[in-house]
């Protein structure tokens, strides 16, 4: 919204942007495009079972969670960091000369050894516990990891303790959503089936109650959240996937949303230490992605889409402004238009989202050879 002129910036003689200004008008757009969206998944949520299948079968599920992965494994990264907000580009100026901004505790450029020794300690931290620690230590680890991360973080001053100061000690509960790729990436880290009737189902609800939860999340002026993809990978190395244990985590999720003052503990983090952290974890939802396409009999057909899905997906992962340059040059006064264009370089420049399409409809339009037929009447009747 800075760059394209909706959220007022200063800039230099050579039109640099030197400095983001307050930007209150930015929420009610991101209040409202969310609502709109989530309307569009509700729908989604009632098409039929097959129709999911055929839209969403492993060869498309895969590449969009292991690129889902890859994107976060990049987002992670920039937190590690310090920050990935606009400190990120090292303005000279400005409240985010440095990260997360010029008034949190010990604020440092983006990138200072201090913060990436902060991300290392934390995960180091969780290679350690898995070598040496005890079976419950190496449940744990992720957790452990991240507790040696705060009490660093604590004690040499990083840990923003006005935020926990600030906190109510009661406060209302909010809401949080989620999507597809996590659902798939879930289901396969669960050891339950990524493909067939009951996982359609899964899906179903899954889009459905993202759907409610990201409208009333928008009706209580509160942005929806994505259920973290990070963890699955903590399914993935704890190995419990056990319900009851779910429901606990739910039961911890609004007590602590009602006693913020034990939320705001985890807001204090520093993000440097939490990405230290998360960044392993989102690496575990692009090994889950790897797996479901492993899955796969490789037929040519197959090869194909996602090469051709990898193509732009995992480019512009890499490059996640390539297209964006194209499409500038058709930007002009027109509101209308230039919002349909920062929309257009959104899902281009999104791996994922652009991955998906491509799979989704070269998986509708490309003919099926006699092997894919084979493979997909050996699925429907095992021996």
């Amino acid at each position: 919204m800075y760059e394209s002129g909706f959220c007022p910036t200063v800039k230099n003689s050579s039109g640099v942007i030197t400095q983001y200004l307050a930007c209150p008008e930015a929420y009610g757009a991101l209040l409202g495009t969310t609502m709109a969206c989530s309307v569009l998944m509700i729908l989604i949520s009632f098409v039929p079972a097959k129709v999911l299948h055929k839209l969403f079968p492993p060869l498309v599920t895969g590449i969009t969670v292991t690129l889902i992965g890859a994107h976060l494994v990049g987002s992670g990264l920039k937190n590690w960091g310090g920050g990935s907000g606009p400190c990120i580009n090292h303005p000279k100026t400005g409240n985010f000369a440095l990260c997360p901004n010029i008034s949190a505790p010990n604020a440092l450029p983006w990138g200072d050894i201090k913060y990436m020794g902060l991300g290392f300690l934390v995960f180091i931290s969780i290679i350690l516990f898995d070598i040496f620690g005890s079976h419950f230590m190496r449940s744990a680890e992720v957790v452990l990891g991240l507790i040696v991360g705060l009490i660093v973080s604590w004690t040499t001053g990083y840990v923003n303790t006005q935020v926990i100061n600030d906190a109510p000690v009661v406060t209302f509960v909010w809401i949080a959503v989620e999507s597809i790729g996590t659902i798939t990436a879930c289901c396969d880290v669960s050891g339950v089936e990524v493909s067939g009737p009951v996982f359609e189902t899964r899906i179903q609800g899954g889009v459905l109650a993202d759907g409610i939860n990201s409208l009333l999340a928008g009706v209580f002026t509160n942005p929806p959240m994505s259920i973290f993809a990070q963890n699955n990978g903590i399914v993935a190395l704890t190995r419990c996937a056990n319900l009851t244990t779910g429901y606990a985590c739910c039961f911890f999720l609004v007590f602590m949303g009602v006693f913020s003052k034990l939320a705001s503990v985890f807001l204090a983090i520093p993000e440097s230490v939490l990405d230290g952290m998360t960044t392993f974890l989102f690496a575990n939802v692009l090994v889950s992605g790897i797996r479901i396409l492993s899955y796969l009999k490789w037929t040519r057909r197959d090869r194909f889409i996602a090469s051709a899905a990898m193509t732009l997906g995992m480019g512009t992962t890499i490059k996640d402004d390539w297209f964006s340059y194209a499409l500038s040059a058709y930007k002009g006064s027109n509101t209308t238009v230039n919002g349909l264009i920062i929309s257009a370089e959104m899902i281009v420049n999104s791996g994922f989202t652009i991955a998906a399409l491509v799979a989704i409809i070269l998986n509708l339009v490309m003919p099926k050879e006699a092997e894919d037929i084979e493979n997909e009447e050996n699925d429907q009747h095992p021996v």
